[in-house]
């Protein structure tokens, strides 16, 4: 039992990787779907250079959350940036044209796909988990949970 609860945490940082570390081939390589949710966004948010160049932003900042929840040291940083990515895409999804349900068109065929969001939804928790689990480590919350409870 012990040594369950010691590497629990594992199971959502696998989770984590295998959600925003699948979705990278698709950000980095012009897919479709990301062109349409990046064109989306961009023009909701009024910046020409998102549609652009957002996949390649988006892309750097999950792939560097998906390193950090690999090493315990940083896990509470790779936990914070999934929540915080995380948040945006479920933000997006939810308050502009792009969906719950993203539709958009391949090679002349209109696609359906909703397992980004839930996915999303899955990667926020799981980086929340982490980042509780670990805030020890977290500059201003470490500091107040030491003072809070010394040794």
């Amino acid at each position: 039992m012990d040594l369950l609860k010691k590497h629990v945490e594992w199971i959502p940082a696998v989770l984590i990787v295998l959600i925003l570390g699948g979705s990278l081939p698709f950000k980095f390589s012009g897919d479709p779907m990301p062109v349409h949710i990046f064109n989306t966004v961009g023009a909701y948010l009024g910046l020409e250079f998102f549609k652009s160049y957002g996949a390649y932003i988006i892309g750097v900042a999950e792939l560097a959350a998906s390193i950090l929840v690999l090493a315990p040291i940083t896990r509470a940083y790779g936990g914070l940036l999934t929540v915080g990515t995380m948040a945006g895409a479920i933000y997006f999804h939810l308050f502009t044209d792009l969906g719950v349900v993203v539709k958009y068109e391949r090679d002349g065929v209109m696609m359906e796909d909703g397992s980004l969001f839930y996915t999303a939804i899955v990667a926020l928790l799981c980086g929340a988990f982490l980042a509780y689990r670990h805030r020890g480590s977290l500059p201003i919350i470490g500091a107040q949970q030491a003072r809070a409870n010394p040794s």
